[in-house]
């Protein structure tokens, strides 16, 4: 590994390491909640701030942190936001006020600046064809870590206690910081001449009907996932008397299929346009949803029923993600950057509702019809802004 300051675009496993990492600040401790919240003598409510705020802060900083990097470029953006995370983590194993300890786990999400930052290094170097490739790769990494993360985060509280976890976020930050600084040179050439009019781009993207068309896609396909996350735990208690060895199990099996729809993806995207692989995944998404729902509304309410068709979630994003990614950032590419933060911070929000909405209209009585046409709905908004961008493209081209 070179010693000096990187000049040249980043290699693909330094693009992986940084939008993982990301990941795995959101989800590794999660496993630790209950132990943190005893330690803290604080409820298990007060303790999830450090979840909700996180994803807050997040959505908040995605939006100011396109600007920033389309401004200033993407390395002193990306290497102060991995420092702000590292000396967080530092602050946060070493608290003992619960107060303190949510402010600082909150702020350790400067680091999602690795996975918005990721898709603009991309675009910023890449053709789109490339690009959706390259992301489709990345994701497929990417889907590993919330797999692992719990897993991982679980085996270290058992074995040293809750705060090792915070530790080895400190050391995975130090190496990320110069694993960033030895790989990753500048790849916006073209930096802006103020950070307010970069800020003031911003209507710009919003006055855009491919730009909404590929966010509503974008968004509502992600949210869809959070909004399973949300109701599948009532599902399998109430409906399916499911142990939670096998709500792990299905749970962690759209994350497979992600991981499938990924792959297809990268294969596809030399041979096909960035829209038609949209407009299938959304559509699988779509067709697959609804045949579980017309199975259980024929009364036939199994885990295969309910859990196999939100297989078809997973697939579906892991088939358009990445060309969605790409198509918000072309609408306008000197804004590529606003545009991934935009759409990322649209995505966590929109994530956040649906969650919320999910988690408010299921009951023991609905829990199964309820879940299915939730998430059904979600994709069809989904599928429609597949479909207002794919109509945009072909008028622009």
């Amino acid at each position: 590994m070179k010693t000096y300051a990187a000049k040249t675009p980043p290699h693909l496993i330094t693009l992986i390491i940084l939008t993982s990492t990301s990941v795995l600040a959101m989800n590794m401790f999660l496993p630790s909640l209950t132990n943190m919240a005893a330690e803290f003598s604080v409820s298990y409510s007060v303790m999830n701030i450090s979840v909700a705020g996180y994803l807050a802060i997040t959505a908040i900083l995605q939006v100011i942190l396109g600007p920033l990097s389309d401004r200033f470029g993407r390395r002193p953006v990306l290497l102060g936001s991995i420092l702000i995370f590292s000396l967080a983590s530092l602050f946060c194993a070493l608290s003992s006020n619960i107060w303190i300890f949510l402010s600082l786990r909150i702020l350790q999400g400067a680091i999602i600046s690795g996975m918005t930052l990721s898709r603009a290094i991309v675009r910023d170097i890449m053709d789109p064809k490339d690009a959706v490739r390259v992301l489709g790769t990345i994701a497929m990494a990417m889907a590993v870590a919330p797999m692992l993360g719990p897993v991982l985060g679980g085996v270290f509280d058992e074995v040293f206690g809750w705060r090792a976890i915070f530790w080895f976020y400190l050391g995975l930050g130090l190496v990320l910081f110069v694993l960033t600084w030895a790989d990753l040179g500048e790849t916006n050439k073209n930096t802006s001449a103020t950070f307010r009019k970069q800020f003031s781009t911003y209507p710009d993207l919003l006055r855009s009907g491919l730009f909404w068309g590929y966010s509503i896609c974008l968004s509502f396909g992600i949210a869809c996932f959070y909004a399973f996350l949300s109701g599948a735990p009532l599902v399998a208690d109430k409906v399916l008397n499911l142990p939670p060895s096998h709500l792990g199990f299905y749970m962690g099996s759209i994350t497979g299929a992600f991981l499938v729809g990924s792959f297809i993806s990268n294969r596809l995207a030399k041979h096909t346009t960035s829209t038609k692989l949209v407009l299938a995944g959304r559509t699988i998404s779509v067709l697959g949803l609804s045949l579980g729902l017309i199975i259980v509304m024929f009364g036939n309410v199994s885990s295969l029923s309910i859990f196999g068709s939100t297989l078809f979630i997973g697939l579906g994003n892991g088939m358009s993600l990445p060309s969605c990614y790409v198509g918000v950032m072309n609408v306008r590419s000197d804004l590529a950057g606003s545009a991934a933060g935009l759409s990322g911070a649209m995505g966590v929000a929109a994530g956040a509702i649906l969650a919320t909405m999910m988690a408010a209209i299921l009951t023991e009585n609905n829990a199964a019809f309820g879940f299915l046409s939730f998430l059904l709905v979600a994709k069809i908004i989904s599928l429609a802004g597949a479909i207002l961008a794919h109509n945009l493209e072909r008028k622009i081209n």
